[in-house]
This record gives structure tokens, sequence and C-alpha cells, in this order.
């Protein structure tokens, strides 16, 4: 029962955040925005909606909730100030596509005073968090390894080569 109850949470909690994504694109389109890495967007979704599927599967194929639950929950709960903190830091700025408005400054509070991609760094926890909670050993290192291949060689340098093309000249 606890499975079916946290990852109904977790699934909820992005089918909101990807309305406040389409909400904010809307907003930040109007602000003049250009997108970035749009080839790429459909294998981030791709990849979380496989993620829950195999998730899921592995879990119905031997359920189980580890020994040590409370203590990776804990990491999870931490991600999660973590992951709305970023959030409200970029206000509508935050998005789950690359959307850079030509001359706006890069947004420098919140978690971003300390580190560049928080939200990625959250993901990465809950890649890994919410499928040992259950046992699911093969999930974990699966989507683990494949999030980090898409941040890592696609996403992130992306990202950054989209900021880099719009930075103002006194911007460092």
């Amino acid at each position: 029962m606890f499975f079916a109850l946290f990852i109904a949470f977790v699934i909820i909690q992005r089918l909101i955040e990807l309305a406040m994504a389409k909400s904010n694109e809307k907003w930040s389109k109007n602000q003049g925005a250009i997108e970035f890495g749009s080839e790429h967007y459909k294998y981030i979704i791709a990849l979380h909606v496989l993620f829950f599927i195999s998730l899921i599967i592995e879990y119905w194929l031997d359920p189980e909730l580890i020994d040590g639950w409370p203590a990776i929950l804990a990491i999870f709960l931490c991600a999660q100030i973590l992951r709305y903190w970023s959030i409200f830091s970029l206000g509508k700025h935050w998005n789950t596509k690359i959307l850079v408005i030509p001359d706006a400054p890069p947004v420098r509070k919140g978690p971003y005073r300390y580190m560049k991609h928080p939200n990625y760094f959250v993901v990465a926890i809950e890649l890994i968090t919410i499928p040992l909670m259950f046992g699911a050993y093969v999930t974990a290192f699966v989507f683990s390894v494949l999030n980090f291949i898409l941040l890592y060689f696609i996403r992130i340098p992306k990202e950054e080569q989209a900021l880099q093309l719009f930075r103002l000249p006194t911007q460092k």
C-alpha cells in the first residue's frame, strides 16, 4: 500500500510540475525566449516515463520495502526541499525545457548561488533513492546510468551552450 501511495504522490507531483513548466514556457516565450535542445527533450520524457514503468514492474515482481527505508526516505525528502527551493528561486524562469530569454541575467539566488544545476542533482538523488527504498536495484542502477549519460553528455552541455550565447557582455 505504501508503494502505491508513494508512487502516486511522485507521479502527481511530476504532472503538477509539467503543468507549471507549460505555464512558465508560455510566459517565457512571451518574453522572447528561445528554445534549445528540443531534439533531446523527448528522451528526457521517455527516461522518466520508463523509470516509473521499470520501477513498478520490478516492485511487482519482488515487492519489498527494505529495512533501511526510513533513512532513504529522509534523503528523498531532503532532495524535495532542494527541488522546490530550486523551482521557487527560478520562479517563472523554471522549466523542464531549455528556454533562454536573450540578455536576461542568470538567476544567482537560492541554491544557484552554490551550484549550477541543483535540480539535476535532485533528479539524480531521486532516481537512486526511490527504487532503492523498494529494493528495485536494477531500476536504480540502469536509470541512474542513463540519466547521467543524458545529462552529462547532452542536456547540460546544450544548456550551457544556450546560456553562453545570450550572456550579457558584463557577465562572466
